[in-house]
């Protein structure tokens, strides 16, 4: 039928309008900003940077590996990397940026940055209520602004969230058994060089006892003496 469509959509925003009077169901509405709708776990707006514990500086699970800069379609993200180290959530020795901006008002929200990542340092906020009169310096935002707790990760994400602490939980403790493997292993070889050294000691065959050298007889110059006396001379007639 000719129009069929348009008529179900029809009686559909009629049974909606009608609906919205007797039931809160077909209320789809609210009076935003003093009525908001929840938000949605997997929504996403703009990128935001991860940190451990109370410090965003000493937490910061970034490492300036500039992934994210490169990898970024719209290039609106800054990265400066630090000249010096600092433990990361491993204790291993990371850099860190110095400088981490992203440009906002560029930003296409693409998720690209996140998907790259290989320390779970950037993910997607859920915060879009971010309009300033300040079109470049109020939508640039540094790394302090970027900053965010794993607790705050944990409320907006926290499915997400879970898994990633799970994931970094699991490879910490594979970290933490290979180092306390490679501490245990030149303690257990030490013990087991002593009773082989004494064995082998042991097995060694005894050096026989050096056989004294003679002394020449004394009497030998003059024994040597007396031949020659008694020799006739050479040549001579009797």
């Amino acid at each position: 039928m000719l129009g069929e469509g348009l008529l179900k959509g029809l009686a559909e925003t009629a049974r909606n309008f009608v609906g919205s009077y007797v039931s809160k169901e077909r209320l789809t509405t609210v009076e935003y900003p003093e009525e908001r709708i929840p938000t949605a776990e997997n929504a996403r707006v703009f990128p935001f940077l991860v940190y451990d514990g109370s410090e965003w500086q000493a937490g910061m699970r970034c490492v300036a590996c500039q992934i994210c800069e490169k990898e970024c379609p719209p290039k609106c993200i800054y990265i400066e990397k630090s000249k010096d180290k600092k433990p990361d959530y491993v204790g291993k020795q990371q850099f860190y940026p110095t400088r981490f901006d992203i440009d906002i008002s560029v930003c296409m929200s693409c998720q690209i940055c996140v998907e790259v990542c290989p320390f779970e340092a950037i993910k997607m906020d859920t915060q879009f209520e971010l309009a300033t009169y300040d079109r470049f310096g109020g939508l640039m935002m540094d790394r302090q602004q970027l900053s965010r707790s794993n607790e705050y990760y944990h409320n907006i994400h926290p499915t997400e969230a879970s898994e990633v602490d799970a994931r970094l939980a699991e490879e910490k403790a594979k970290v933490e058994a290979k180092a306390k493997a490679a501490a245990a292993a030149p303690a257990a070889a030490k013990p087991a060089a002593k009773p082989e050294a004494a064995t082998s000691a042991a097995a060694a065959p005894k050096a026989a006892p050096a056989t004294p050298t003679p002394k020449p007889e004394a009497e030998a110059p003059a024994a040597k003496s007396a031949a020659a006396e008694e020799a006739p001379p050479a040549g001579g007639k009797d």
